[in-house]
């Protein structure tokens, strides 16, 4: 009987440390959800998921296996506490031990037009193809299979003339593994890329988050069999692809416009032109960065996304820009030693941040680290120097480097202005 007293005891010990771990867990995710509502920041900026309350057991599986930290657990009920950091990859569905989520496109209040195609991956516009995120996936491994379906079908369509029997327009998963299935095909291919890597947007992951849960199946190479791998892994890995297939990519070649000429389309790139029987839409929902269009601009010292904080170690960096990429990336270089940042925004106040850029941000500021101008508007870029309208007048600073976070513009127009149809979709797959 003792024994019984003493199992008990322990047993209750145990789950009133549990209890108290929970509650710990619960009251930082309320925390965080609290955060994103106060800065506006809670619209998902693609794929992300939604948990059905009715079936959610509150096990907290899926936001252990959110490498993002953007699901949480409230109020015994799993919560997209940090919308702003989802970046749709599904983890989170496959954890689930009662499928309560699904993931889906948009929201009640915002939007998101999606490409209207069928089963084959074929617009409406006979002959475009659209896979991958731009259509929909965001998961890397239906992302490829679906670049590989497309590929199939293109392949029964292909004929004489043209250039090529395929244009695959952007590098990520589904574009790789296309391009894959056209040498495997034996199919005249081009793949042109507007940046100058591969990935898509895996590229833009932060460093050594978990890109991939799931095995994935490519023409050439066979199944690969991953079960957790990291973005630069991930990475590793289709480099290797590229080098082992002889796979060819132009990079920084941005597809400018395709135009329907008789029985072939041309597709209009920033270095040529090219006549084709099919085109495959493989890039991300990124879209071109939107730039400045100042003189200077297309100096190599400027960048439209941070890569590596360490490269501006020393050097003089103009930031343009007031989200959070903007913040984060004025912060990782001004932590770098002996850098000289400004950041430079349009408005006289940031808006939809996180507190925690703020608070980073306004410290560097105590220390002299970084310079903010608000109310301000670049005007050139010269090899040593950038010029700044601001509150003071034109001023001219010392520069090395020119980071631009001032987001993307979707390829939506050009695709419309091609005839494609896209639905809107409001929180629905």
């Amino acid at each position: 009987m003792n024994y019984l007293y003493l199992y008990g005891a322990v047993i209750g010990v145990v789950m009133l440390l549990y209890i108290r771990r929970q509650s710990r867990v619960h009251r930082a995710d309320r925390a965080v959800l609290q955060e994103a509502v106060q800065t506006g920041m809670v619209e998902p900026p693609s794929l992300h998921p939604v948990v059905d309350l009715t079936k959610c057991m509150g096990s907290g599986a899926c936001a252990k296996s959110c490498p993002e930290k953007a699901l949480g657990v409230v109020n015994g009920k799993a919560v997209l506490i940090n919308p702003a950091h989802c970046i749709g990859h599904g983890a989170c569905l496959a954890a689930c031990p009662v499928e309560a989520i699904k993931l889906v496109f948009g929201t009640e209040r915002r939007g998101m037009e999606i490409p209207n195609i069928s089963p084959e991956f074929e617009t409406n516009v006979k002959g475009i193809f659209i896979a991958g995120e731009l259509g929909g996936m965001g998961l890397i491994r239906k992302a490829a299979e679906q670049g590989r379906q497309a590929m199939e079908t293109i392949r029964k369509k292909a004929g004489p003339g043209g250039d090529f029997d395929v244009v695959i327009v952007g590098c990520g998963p589904a574009g790789i593994s296309a391009g894959l299935a056209a040498i495997e095909s034996d199919l005249r291919y081009k793949i042109v890329e507007q940046e100058d890597s591969l990935g898509g947007a895996v590229y833009h992951y932060p460093r050594q988050k978990i890109a991939m849960t799931a095995p994935i199946d490519l023409a050439v190479i066979g199944k690969v069999k991953f079960t957790e791998v990291q973005k630069e892994k991930l990475l590793e890995f289709w480099l290797d692809v590229v080098a082992k297939t002889g796979l060819k990519i132009s990079f920084k070649e941005r597809m400018e416009a395709i135009e329907k000429h008789g029985e072939h389309f041309v597709v209009k790139t920033s270095k040529g032109s090219y006549t084709t029987k099919a085109v495959l839409l493989s890039m991300g929902r990124r879209g071109t960065p939107r730039k400045l269009d100042v003189p200077g601009e297309d100096l190599s010292k400027v960048v439209y996304r941070l890569v590596d904080p360490a490269q501006y170690e020393g050097l003089s960096v103009l930031v343009v820009g007031g989200g959070d990429s903007a913040l984060e990336a004025a912060i990782a270089v001004a932590e770098q030693k002996g850098t000289h940042v400004i950041l430079s925004y349009r408005s006289a106040a940031f808006s939809r941040v996180k507190q925690k850029n703020r608070t980073r941000l306004g410290e560097l500021q105590k220390e002299g680290r970084i310079k903010v101008m608000l109310n301000s508007t670049v005007k050139s870029i010269s090899a040593d120097a950038v010029e700044i309208e601001g509150e003071e007048g034109l001023e001219q600073h010392r520069n090395e480097a020119v980071i631009v976070c001032a987001g993307g513009l979707l390829p939506t127009p050009l695709l419309q202005k091609i005839g494609i149809q896209f639905d809107t979709k409001f929180g629905s797959a």
